[in-house]
């Protein structure tokens, strides 16, 4: 949220003290209101909604402990930041154990009190972004649906659901990590045959001297070892569907076999007399060219176009970068329940380097980005320190900046944000990541300089 929107409700029984903080945050741009003691700050809560609420933690009759309490009652959303004079610091701790974002020592220092408010802003955005992404998340978990709102992935889901009414067969395509299986499973959930089994096997994780008994079962006797029948992969689907992962990794006579389920209905498990007849819808997916494969003799045309009745290409995280934010809340929330941890959300600064990556590994590398992040991570949010250094690390292109003793940490400031500007060629995110700060202070520095810039809305 934009600090120049928020609204804040001061409260402080000693009127020069509200009247030169009022002023001082409008300065600042905050939409400010006061109050001179807990009743009258109640009552406007009641009328009015407010982003923060700094308070005095001694007033007349309730105290701003008290009115702590009630405020997380009425307005659970609302920050509360309390002013505490000297000797009143056990009253602080216990403020913040009952909900307090922050306390600030009378009398209140403007610098701190602007990063505390900075920070707290920064809290409520990325706890409303969070509940935001919650909600978008139950809804996917309502439809059973894989997670996403880009454009490509709507364009997915449609493909998903049309071909899952049908019965044809469907091949899969995309690079390794982008869901494929998902994909499959909700093809499976969706069709008639939903509630009814589901197999998947990954054709290049099995070895070649099992891969076919593995497939189509065997009977008793057939081999070595064979002390009695086994159904094999096909007949554990059948009435159902059956997904093979890495079809082009197939072995050529296998894909024999598999052709003739495909055109008969029917497996011929090892060592039968006899074929078997099996009601299996099929699934495949690869992540290889089958195209060359084909020309190259490696894959068979006649099967090739067996499972490639209805194909389906699943767009790699860099051409859906609108989900990243989705996805990683969802992976979040995920590890959250499986390693008993609490993370609220993710930090803008750790969102903008998620959204930046190229992701080669697609949406199986930001899971395993994100379960590092809540297994090692620490606070309420997935912060830039919690992400692998491959993905924070920057090098720059050389240079360096040299100053003379004396200059005022202000001019240090602004020299620092001019030219890890100049490095970033003017990206006020990645300037921001850089110097670790918010973007807002970019914007709020370059305004202060006289310069025409505006923050980008949300």
């Amino acid at each position: 949220m934009n600090p120049n929107q928020a609204r804040l409700l001061l409260v402080d029984d000693e009127a020069a003290i509200l009247d030169s903080l009022r002023r001082l945050l409008e300065r600042d741009g905050y939409v400010v209101s006061t109050a001179r003691s807990a009743e009258e700050a109640l009552g406007i809560l009641q009328r009015e909604t407010f982003d923060l609420l700094v308070t005095d933690l001694r007033l007349p009759h309730l105290s701003g402990l008290e009115l702590l309490r009630l405020v997380r009652r009425m307005s659970p959303d609302t920050e509360v930041i309390l002013m505490t004079a000297y000797g009143q610091i056990e009253d602080a701790v216990e403020a913040m154990k009952e909900g307090a974002y922050d306390f600030l020592p009378k009398p209140v220092k403007k610098a701190a009190l602007t990063k505390t408010l900075d920070k707290a802003m920064e809290r409520r955005r990325l706890v409303q972004e969070n509940r935001q992404l919650r909600a978008r998340l139950d809804k996917a978990e309502q439809d059973r649906m894989m997670v996403g709102h880009s454009p490509a992935f709507r364009h997915l889901q449609d493909l998903i659901r049309q071909v899952a009414s049908s019965e044809a067969t469907v091949l899969l395509r995309g690079e390794s990590g982008t869901g494929k299986e998902l994909a499959a499973r909700a093809i499976h959930r969706l069709s008639a045959r939903s509630g009814l089994p589901f197999v998947a096997v990954n054709c290049a994780a099995l070895p070649e001297s099992i891969i076919e008994s593995e497939l189509f079962g065997y009977v008793k006797g057939a081999f070595t070892g064979a002390s009695g029948d086994r159904p094999g992969r096909f007949r554990q689907a059948d009435t159902g569907t059956l997904f093979l992962d890495e079809i082009g990794d197939l072995a050529p006579h296998l894909q024999i076999k598999l052709l003739r389920v495909l055109q008969e209905g029917e497996i011929e498990p090892v060592g039968a007399d006899r074929p078997v007849q099996v009601n299996v819808r099929l699934l495949a997916a690869t992540h290889r060219n089958l195209e060359e494969a084909v020309a190259s003799g490696r894959f068979r045309s006649d099967l090739y176009y067996r499972l490639n009745v209805i194909s389906i290409t699943l767009p790699p995280l860099r051409e859906r970068t609108d989900d990243i934010a989705l996805l990683a809340a969802h992976f979040m929330e995920q590890f959250n329940r499986k390693n008993n941890k609490s993370f609220l959300g993710i930090t803008q600064q750790a969102l903008d380097v998620l959204t930046s990556h190229h992701w080669p590994g697609n949406v199986r590398e930001l899971e395993n980005v994100i379960e590092r992040a809540v297994v090692l991570g620490r606070g309420e949010f997935i912060s830039l320190e919690n992400l692998p250094p491959e993905l924070t690390a920057i090098t720059p292109s050389g240079g360096s900046i040299t100053l003379p003793i004396g200059v005022p940490m202000e001019e240090i400031e602004r020299t620092m944000i001019r030219e890890t500007l100049r490095f970033t060629g003017g990206n006020k995110q990645d300037a921001a990541r850089l110097l670790g700060i918010a973007t807002r202070t970019i914007y709020r520095r370059l305004a202060d300089e006289g310069d025409d810039v505006r923050e980008p809305q949300p």
